[in-house]
């Protein structure tokens, strides 16, 4: 089995709908994500022949999708009422919907399921919160 593994970085706040403690209150990250890629045999033709991927494509598909969530305000669907977030688009806040609760957990699955569409073979996405805490999606 080859492996890759690159890192990306995005900064942005987010808040855990219906959770019971410090993060029910709107906070941010450095969020920090570590994607590995793994495949069987290496690509036997073309400009990445003896290669699981270029890591330049590699590199460039996992910091765009940092970058698109960098300095935002990751939101669960749902979790505003239509009113304040009419207010934060007003005051110009960027503000990013994500169709689940925004923790480590989820972001690491959104992260390998994006990257997985663009013909990545991801076998892992690590999701820091902190330097000390993270969650894991492996892939089957």
């Amino acid at each position: 089995m080859y492996a890759l593994k690159t890192e990306a970085a995005f900064d942005s706040a987010h808040f855990l709908t219906d959770y019971y403690g410090k993060c029910e209150n709107l906070h941010g990250h450095r969020w920090r994500v570590v994607v590995y890629l793994a495949q069987e045999h290496l690509q036997q033709m073309g400009t990445m022949k003896d290669m699981v991927v270029d890591f330049g494509v590699f590199k460039k598909e996992v910091r765009a999708l940092a970058e698109s969530l960098d300095h935002t305000f990751l939101i669960e669907e749902g979790s505003l009422k239509q009113q304040t977030l009419d207010c934060l688009v007003d005051e110009g806040f960027s503000l990013t919907i994500l169709p689940f609760r925004t923790t480590a957990e989820n972001l690491a699955y959104y992260f390998a399921q994006q990257l997985k569409q663009k013909g990545l073979p991801v076998s892992q996405v690590d999701m820091y919160e902190t330097p000390l805490n993270c969650a894991s999606y492996v892939c089957a």
